[in-house]
């Protein structure tokens, strides 16, 4: 029999997502790549002390989540401005009397064939400043269908070799919502405006289409880990470099991401709250819940400028 081989980097040794033992808090890891429960923590009323310990397991678990969570909006702004400001988003004007809530939903009726979030990506990357946190309550869950994967790119890089490494160090993505708008007015050619599913979108099309230029391996301002920050949503180029030349380039690296052993996946439960770390992970939702209606409030934190 020949040697076995395989497209993708076959990593070992590099998972640490055992939890920590913490005083408030009760950590339960969902994968051995990234995620993790938080359990006995009502945020409605969470302390400070139990506040800090969540704050310190999303930065370890890239992505944490709570289940039976019975919040009002008042009580999503107010956890949300503990992480930071209120981030931009690019999309949608928010709920009304909430502007810093976005609702994402997708009526049981509506057969669309793109839904927000329904491709690998960090939030946002267009802009000069990228959400730092995003937080998403499970309002309305499908029975079935509908699950959330995401993808740990700290994790990816350091299973790359230091040839890699060292190649890719210096070098600039190009983040552009262009094939996003494209793919939104293509969806929705019957009417004026671009939509996601049942999602009226209010997109700043020049903020979108001119995008921005980030460090395409990204120091995390708290934890000082390097993370892969490059998507196949919005990355549309690499600074310096044709496309021709690029596209190879980008296209490995979401790859490796996105392979298996670097991913958890989330099934969602009515009134489950989860928070990720755009700066170290990509997410990808499914649109797979055609039949069943499935509602989302959103909520993003300012990042600061990539470094």
């Amino acid at each position: 029999m020949g040697e076995l081989t395989s497209d993708y980097i076959q990593p070992s040794g590099v998972s640490d997502n055992h939890a920590k033992s913490y005083t408030h808090i009760e950590v339960q890891p969902l994968a051995s790549a990234m995620g993790a429960e938080i359990k006995d923590v009502n945020l409605t009323n969470i302390t400070d002390a139990e506040f800090d310990e969540l704050a310190d397991a999303l930065y370890r678990h890239k992505m944490v989540y709570l289940r039976d969570q019975s919040l009002t909006l008042d009580d999503q702004e107010n956890l949300t401005r503990r992480f930071g400001e209120f981030g931009v988003d690019a999309y949608t004007t928010g709920v009304e009397s909430h502007p810093q809530i976005q609702r994402v939903v997708k009526e049981a009726e509506d057969k669309a064939q793109i839904i927000f979030g329904g491709s690998w990506h960090t939030d946002s990357p267009f802009l000069a400043r990228p959400p730092a946190i995003s937080l998403l309550y499970g309002v309305d869950i499908p029975p079935f269908g509908g699950d959330t994967l995401w993808a740990n790119t700290v994790r990816a890089y350091a299973a790359l070799s230091d040839t890699m490494k060292t190649m890719l160090a210096p070098l600039q993505v190009h983040m552009s919502g262009r094939r996003i708008l494209a793919a939104m007015k293509q969806a929705d050619t019957a009417s004026a405006s671009a939509s996601f599913a049942s999602m009226e979108i209010d997109a700043k099309e020049r903020i979108l289409f001119d995008g921005a230029y980030h460090p395409l391996v990204r120091t995390h301002p708290v934890t000082g880990e390097k993370g892969l920050y490059v998507d196949e949503s919005y990355t549309v180029g690499i600074k310096g470099m044709s496309e021709y030349e690029a596209a190879p380039l980008v296209r490995f690296l979401c790859s490796h991401i996105t392979q298996p052993i670097f991913t958890c996946r989330l099934r969602w439960e009515k009134y489950t709250f989860v928070i990720w770390d755009n700066r170290s992970c990509l997410h990808h939702a499914f649109n797979d819940h055609d039949g069943f209606r499935r509602e989302m409030l959103r909520s993003i934190v300012e990042g600061e400028v990539p470094q």
